[in-house]
C-alpha cells in the first residue's frame, strides 16, 4: 500500500493530466495564453516578451517592463525605484531556453507532487500558545554550506520566516527556498499552524483563514530567541492571508523588515465561491479531509464532522470547520469580515513583493484575481507580474532553483541596503541640525543675558508650556 501522501500525489498528477488532455476543462483566458500561433506571430510574441509585454499589459498600465516579459506595477517612490534597479540587474529575471515545464499545469503540479532532493535538515520545535494550543518551527539547520553569505549590517544573519500555503502541504519550493536561504546566510524556519504537517491539534480549535494571533506569538518566540536579527516573511500561496492580516493588525509595531508573497490569493472570499478548476478543487479538498480525519474524534464536539467530510467544494469544507460550529456559529459574510486578509492593508507598514503569474490557473486571469489598486496607490506593495510560472511554479531547468527564490532573497537584499543608507542618511541630518542647534542657541543665550526682565518672563512662560 502507498501512504497517503504518495497516494495524494498519484491522484493530483493523474488529475493535472485529464485537465490537460480534455480541452474542455480549459477556461478562456487559458485557450488564449496557451492557443498554437504561427511562425510569424510567434517571432511578434518573442519580441514583446523581450520587451515586457503580453498579458500582464491588459489591466495595468502604470507598469515598468522588466527582463524576461516580467513587469513591475507599483507607486513612485524611492524604494520603487530601489527595487526597479535591482529586479533589472537580476539574472534570475533573463529569459532563458524553453523547457518541458514550460505549461502552467506542469509548473503547478510538479510543484506540489516532486519532493526537493536532497531535503533539508529540520529541527522541529513546539511552541505552545496562550490558549495550550501547539504550533510548529521547523529550523533549517543544514545541509550545511561553506562560505555562506551574510545578509545584513554588522555580520548578522537576518531570519527568514516561511508560511506554507493554507492546506498545510509543505512543497518542493518552500523547501527550496529555504535551502537557498541558508546557503545565502539566512536563518530560515517554517511556521506550520495547528494540526499541520505532524504538528499535534491538542485543542479542538483550527486556525480560521485569516488570523494571525499564531503567527503573532511565534514572531515573539523569534524575536525573543533572534532579538538583534533582522526578521523577513515569506508566504506561498494561500499562505498569503496569514502574512496579510499579521502585516495589517500590527502595522508598524510588526518587527519585520520585509516581505514577499508567492502567487498570493488576495480576493479571498471571491477566490472560495467562485471555486478552482475541478482537478486542483478535488485535490486540495481531499489533502485538507485525510488530514483531519485522524482528529475526527477530537472535533466532533465543537464541528459536525459529518458535513464536514461530506463536503463536496473547498468552500463547504471552509464554512463547515468555521462557521457552522456547535458552540459559536457564525454567517459566511462575518467570517470574512474577520479574515479578509486585506481589511487592514492601509496599517502595513512593510514593503510586501507580490509575485504573480498571468497563466496561474488556481487564482485564475490577473484582472479578475489581483486587486491592481493596492499596488498602484499603496506605497509598500509592488507586484512583480510574470507571463508564465503557473500557481508557485516558476520553475527553471534543474539543478537551477525556482527564480521567484532569487528574485525574492534579492529585493530582500536590496530593502537591507536601501533601509541601511536611509538610517545612514538620517544619521548625517540629525548631527547636522544638532551641530547648527548647538550654534544658535549660543547666540540666543548671549542675547538673553543682554535681555530685560520682561523678556525673561516670557521666556519662562514659554518654558512653562513647553513642559506642561
Amino acid at each position: 500500500m502507498l501512504p497517503w501522501s504518495a497516494a495524494l500525489a498519484l491522484i493530483l498528477a493523474m488529475l493535472a493530466l485529464l485537465c490537460l488532455l480534455r480541452p474542455r476543462l480549459r477556461s478562456p483566458w487559458e485557450r488564449t495564453v496557451g492557443k498554437r500561433t504561427l511562425p510569424g506571430a510567434q517571432n511578434r510574441d518573442d519580441k514583446e516578451e523581450a520587451e515586457g509585454g503580453g498579458p500582464a499589459d491588459q489591466f495595468s498600465d502604470g507598469r515598468e517592463p522588466l527582463p524576461g516579459g516580467c513587469s513591475l506595477v507599483c507607486k513612485p517612490s524611492a524604494l520603487a525605484q530601489c527595487l526597479l534597479r535591482t529586479l533589472r540587474r537580476s539574472a534570475a529575471l533573463e529569459p532563458g531556453p524553453r523547457s518541458w515545464l514550460s505549461g502552467p499545469h506542469l509548473q503547478t503540479v510538479c510543484h506540489f507532487v516532486l519532493p526537493v532532493a536532497p531535503g533539508p535538515e529540520l529541527s522541529r520545535e513546539y511552541l505552545q500558545l496562550a490558549d495550550d494550543g501547539l504550533v510548529a518551527l521547523d529550523w533549517v539547520v543544514g545541509p550545511c554550506v561553506r562560505g555562506r553569505r551574510i545578509t545584513s549590517a554588522g555580520g548578522l544573519p537576518a531570519v527568514l520566516l516561511v508560511i506554507p500555503n493554507a492546506w498545510g502541504r509543505l512543497t518542493r519550493n518552500v523547501l527550496g527556498l529555504c535551502l537557498l536561504a541558508l546557503e545565502r546566510g539566512y536563518y530560515p524556519v517554517i511556521f506550520h499552524r495547528r494540526g499541520h504537517h505532524g504538528c499535534p491539534l491538542v485543542s479542538p480549535r483550527l486556525q480560521p483563514f485569516g488570523d494571525p494571533s499564531d503567527l503573532k506569538e511565534a514572531v515573539t518566540y523569534i524575536r525573543f530567541r533572534h532579538p538583534a536579527a533582522p526578521l523577513f516573511l515569506v508566504s506561498e500561496g494561500s499562505g498569503s492571508a496569514l502574512l496579510l492580516s499579521y502585516l495589517g493588525e500590527c502595522g508598524s509595531s510588526s518587527y519585520v523588515t520585509g516581505a514577499a508573497c508567492i502567487s498570493p490569493v488576495l480576493r479571498c472570499r471571491e477566490w472560495f465561491e467562485a471555486g478552482l478548476p475541478w482537478p486542483y478543487e478535488r485535490g486540495f479538498l481531499l489533502h485538507q479531509k485525510i488530514a483531519l480525519s485522524r482528529y475526527a474524534t477530537a472535533l466532533e464536539d465543537t464541528v459536525d464532522t459529518s458535513r464536514l467530510f461530506r463536503s463536496r467544494s473547498l468552500r463547504e469544507f471552509e464554512e463547515a470547520l468555521f462557521c457552522h460550529t456547535k458552540s459559536f456559529p457564525i454567517s459566511w459574510d462575518t467570517y470574512w469580515d474577520r479574515n479578509d486578509p486585506l481589511r487592514d492593508v492601509d496599517e502595513a507598514a512593510v514593503p510586501v513583493l507580490c509575485i504573480c503569474s498571468a497563466d496561474d490557473p488556481v487564482c485564475g486571469p490577473p484582472d479578475h484575481s489581483l486587486t491592481t489598486e493596492l499596488f498602484h496607490s499603496n506605497p509598500y506593495f509592488f507586484l512583480l507580474l510574470s507571463r508564465h510560472g503557473g500557481h508557485c511554479g516558476f520553475l527553471r531547468q534543474e539543478p537551477l532553483p525556482a527564480w521567484s527564490h532569487e528574485v525574492i532573497l534579492e529585493s530582500f537584499r536590496a530593502l537591507t541596503e536601501f533601509f541601511r543608507t536611509e538610517e545612514r542618511m538620517k544619521g548625517l541630518s540629525r548631527r547636522r541640525a544638532s551641530f547648527l542647534g548647538g550654534r544658535r542657541r549660543g547666540g540666543a543665550l548671549q542675547r538673553r543675558e543682554a535681555s530685560s526682565s520682561s523678556n525673561l518672563e516670557e521666556i519662562f512662560s514659554w518654558k512653562r508650556s513647553y513642559t506642561r
